[in-house]
């Protein structure tokens, strides 16, 4: 499928990019081959695939969540630019 340049254009603006000539060109054809390969895999016949959300086992990588101990509010403290009265003292963002 061949992008004419005002569809390149037209995908330039929606996504607020601004193309020059020699840019709209090397896109027109980059986006046009991407297309062409997609018309191609749109002929393979996928009707015995069932629908897969992943080919991968699923695993869960995350560590068992459980309750520790707080760090000392000493040491959390002690790489802070700024001090107060316990707290992170930040500059005020709101008035």
């Amino acid at each position: 499928m061949e992008l004419t340049r005002e569809q390149v254009q037209h995908i330039a603006d929606l996504a607020r990019l601004a193309l020059s000539e020699e840019e709209c060109a090397l896109y027109r054809e980059q986006l046009s081959a991407i297309l062409e390969y997609f018309e191609r895999l749109q002929e393979l016949d996928t009707a015995a695939i069932p629908p897969t959300a992943t080919v991968l086992p699923l695993s869960n990588v995350m560590r068992a969540d459980e309750p520790v101990p707080p760090f000392p509010r000493e040491s959390m403290l002690a790489n802070a630019p700024a001090v107060k009265e316990g707290w992170f003292r930040v500059p005020a963002v709101l008035e």
